[in-house]
């Protein structure tokens, strides 16, 4: 008999380590350098930003966590835009996931996983590209295999990074005095400080992306109703400490002045407590970061392709579970070879833009199906509820629309190409959608 649905193989714990996993990739050992620049060299401003991000990424995980309770399904954000918006602008943020979001974060991903194994080794600009593609081919293999194996993997990696992540902390902020010299806040008001901070959180939320994901993979989660909620919660709650924690250490490794300037801080900071040789073992962990928050990518986002070929407004096979390995194996092996694509033709900065500014016009759009579950409840009371109800998922919803909207004002030709490759989707979407109408009719005539 052929399996026609995806097995329920995640538990809690693999839910929370995939929250962590999804998020923690390279944005915290990279952006902390431009946040403190873009104010000033201040550490007080620096962590409210970082602060805002995690407030305003809990606020959406309270939402996600009654939505993927009231419809625990595989394609999660997906899901929740087709029920209160209707399929064809659901299929528009699925279309921006496999062209523009996932397969962005993925290319993002390789192309910083190559720059730091440069440090091990030296690359030329091909010889990157090339290890940019081979990461995502590894994870094409992985994630073809089997959930299980993937998610394995996925807790292995994540608990490394979160525990390097900890105890390097706890070397610095031991060992460094640059806290004894870092301004927590300058002594008069600086007029370009909002502005400043304003541009900053535009990179945190993209470190703080993914917290997400784990909604794509509710129809894989046991016990979802209970077990997903809970898990985006607990794990997006987790992600402020750790964001915030290594920020106060880097700075007391450093000081604030040499953070705010370094191409490399966190490896920057490691070193100048504990020697060269330390760098090159964080180095190591970075590496190990960035495969993990890549393998999280393809292991949840595949779903959402699963669930719109079972809709029928994508190629079809994308819909088809491996007889062996009980996986959407063409769903992955597709997403890959686009993001593979992607890691050896963009540019770091370029793809990093793509994913912020795409992603959280939808991000806003499913918070924003809440109220169209609400409004239509007629059955019981799903086992999580938001607390805040209405004005959390409001607070989120108009936080993510200032976040696009700052976008398109900084910079206003990377956010014309994004909705420009978004609106590329309508006409495919007739096209599925014709075809699928037309597939119903003949089996009308010839039952």
């Amino acid at each position: 008999m052929t399996q026609t649905t995806l097995p329920r193989l995640l538990g809690f714990r693999d839910l929370v380590l995939l929250t962590l996993g999804s998020v923690i990739g390279s944005g915290i050992f990279i952006v902390p350098a431009s946040v403190l620049q873009s104010t000033g060299g201040q550490l007080g401003p620096a962590l409210l930003v970082w602060l805002a991000g995690g407030v305003l990424s809990v606020l959406g995980a309270l939402t996600y966590a009654e939505l993927a309770a009231i419809k625990p399904d595989a394609g999660g954000i997906y899901v929740y835009i087709r029920d209160a918006y209707g399929s064809f602008i659901a299929f528009l943020y699925g279309w921006a996931l496999f062209f523009v979001i996932s397969s962005a974060t993925i290319a993002t991903l390789a192309v910083a996983f190559a720059g730091y194994l440069s440090q091990f080794m030296p690359l030329s600009t091909w010889g990157a590209r090339v290890v940019a593609v081979g990461m995502v081919v590894v994870l094409a293999v992985v994630n073809v295999i089997g959930t299980r194996q993937s998610a394995n993997l996925q807790n292995w990696t994540t608990a490394i990074k979160v525990g390097a992540i900890l105890l390097m902390s706890a070397f610095m902020l031991t060992t460094g005095g640059g806290l004894s010299e870092a301004r927590l806040f300058a002594s008069s008001g600086e007029s370009s400080l909002l502005l400043g901070m304003g541009a900053a959180l535009i990179g945190v939320m993209w470190a703080y992306e993914g917290w997400h994901c784990i909604t794509y993979s509710a129809g894989e989660a046991i016990d979802p109703q209970r077990t997903v909620g809970k898990a985006i919660i607990i794990g997006t709650a987790t992600l402020i400490g750790i964001y915030l924690l290594a920020n106060i250490a880097y700075v007391a490794a450093l000081g604030a002045e040499r953070s705010a300037h370094s191409e490399r801080i966190a490896a920057e900071a490691i070193e100048a407590v504990l020697g060269p040789q330390a760098g090159k073992a964080l180095a190591l962990v970075i590496l190990i970061s960035i495969f993990s928050a890549a393998n999280a990518s393809v292991l949840t986002s595949t779903r959402v392709y699963f669930a719109m070929a079972r809709d029928g407004i994508f190629f079809e096979r994308m819909g088809e579970v491996h007889p062996r390995w009980q996986t959407p194996a063409f769903a992955v092996t597709v997403s890959c070879a686009w993001a593979a694509v992607m890691a050896a033709c963009g540019g770091f900065e370029e793809l990093l833009t793509y994913v912020v500014f795409a992603g959280w016009i939808f991000y806003a759009l499913g918070a924003a199906s809440i109220f169209h579950y609400r409004r239509r409840q007629t059955q019981a009371r799903p086992v999580f509820q938001t607390p805040g109800y209405p004005w959390t998922p409001l607070v989120f919803v108009l936080a993510a629309g200032v976040l696009v909207l700052n976008t398109v004002v900084l910079q206003p030709g990377r956010a014309l190409v994004g909705v420009a490759l978004i609106l590329l989707g309508a006409p495919a979407f007739w096209f599925w959608r014709r075809q699928r109408t037309s597939q119903e009719n003949l089996g009308r005539v010839n039952p």
